[in-house]
């Protein structure tokens, strides 16, 4: 015996439609007002002299919600499987982006700050689930909103939202521009220098990580641009000047060890390339440091590897990666490096603008 499963996708006939509206009319003819509420209000006002009321145009300023109220709202997201639309397929993470508010981060030498922070919250989402529901991600967050942050107090975040959706993985990131101060190389002054940093928490088949990723501002003189400049003064007593730019690393790191600070990685950063951009400079700091990109002259391979050493050498440190960009003042492109250790950042395929974001405003 052969059954044919009706193709639920096929746009029903008119002939179809008037036989399922007169179905509904019947039932309804014999339900009470509570059933027909139940499953669809909209049903009651296909009976006989049961008109839609006029709609009110007025806000109802004096209008509360009951919790019989609020039960009865529809909730689209966590319908039925049967609402899914397109490929019952699992989805990787979905959630919430650049949600703002601001969160207290402890500093390694003084008082907490208060910054104001970028969130972005995902969850798996199981392929026969229609979806979730989004506030809950931020309701989740808020509660932890006033506690100092540190990946303990994202952990516990993570745990609730996962919970409340009852969803396998998960993954919270929050970026913020973190202050230090820096002193100049010779006048006695000191600025404050803003890295973007980002914390990241990411819980994937039961393992969870922690990351934390820096954007390291410095400069680079070429050392090939050098020796040439050199070349001309000493052969040809002609002034030349080598060639540097701004550049910018993104370094992200696994952390071993939640002792390891954001003033940490960046001092880590420094030792690694030591040319970091300067914030307050006269003239005997502009003089010094231009001896300073001198005596450290880097390509963008060179750069790539030096963070590299440093890294490696920090037991607080498991896998990381290095993306290196020289945005160049000699030609029209930007040479551009990209190293990783351990195979959390281990990639075959870059997203086409991933150096792009590397460009920074000052």
């Amino acid at each position: 015996m052969n059954i044919h499963t009706p193709d639920i996708d096929r746009k029903p006939s008119r002939d179809e439609a008037e036989a399922a509206l007169a179905l509904l009319r019947q039932w309804a003819r014999s339900s009470s007002d509570d059933e027909i509420a139940t499953l669809e209000p909209s049903v009651g006002y296909l009976l006989p002299g049961q008109a839609a009321p006029a709609l009110s145009r007025a806000y109802p300023q004096d209008f509360s919600v009951s919790a019989a109220y609020k039960d009865s709202l529809p909730d689209l997201q966590n319908g039925p499987a049967s609402l899914i639309r397109g490929e019952r397929q699992r989805i990787q993470h979905v959630g919430i982006s650049n949600f703002r508010l601001p969160i207290r981060y402890q500093t390694r030498d003084a008082a907490p700050l208060l910054l104001e922070t970028s969130v972005t919250g995902t969850v798996s989402l199981e392929a026969g689930k229609k979806g979730i529901n989004m506030s809950r991600i931020m309701r989740s967050f808020y509660a932890h909103a006033g506690r100092t942050f540190g990946f303990a107090v994202i952990e516990a975040a993570l745990d609730d939202y996962k919970a409340d959706l009852g969803s396998f993985d998960a993954r919270i990131q929050m970026r913020f521009s973190y202050p230090m101060q820096m002193p100049s190389l010779r006048s006695g002054l000191a600025g404050w220098q803003y890295y973007e940093v980002a914390f990241e928490l990411v819980e994937a088949a039961g393992v969870r990580k922690k990351i934390v990723h820096l954007d390291y501002v410095y400069s680079s003189t070429c050392p090939c641009s050098l020796e040439l400049s050199e070349h001309a003064r000493s052969t040809r007593g002609q002034l030349a000047t080598p060639h540097s730019q701004r550049s910018v690393a993104r370094i992200s790191v696994e952390v071993l060890d939640d002792t390891l600070s954001v003033e940490d990685l960046v001092e880590i950063a420094r030792a690694g390339v030591v040319t970091e951009t300067q914030v307050m400079v006269k003239r005997e700091d502009e003089q010094a440091f231009a001896e300073l990109n001198a005596a450290n002259p880097i390509f963008v391979e060179d750069a790539a590897r030096l963070f590299c050493a440093v890294l490696k050498r920090d037991p607080r440190i498991g896998d990381f990666r290095v993306l290196a960009s020289h945005q160049e003042s000699l030609h029209s492109h930007d040479a551009v490096s990209l190293l990783t250790e351990g195979a959390t950042f281990a990639q075959d395929s870059l997203d086409p603008r991933l150096f792009q974001s590397l460009f920074h405003i000052g």
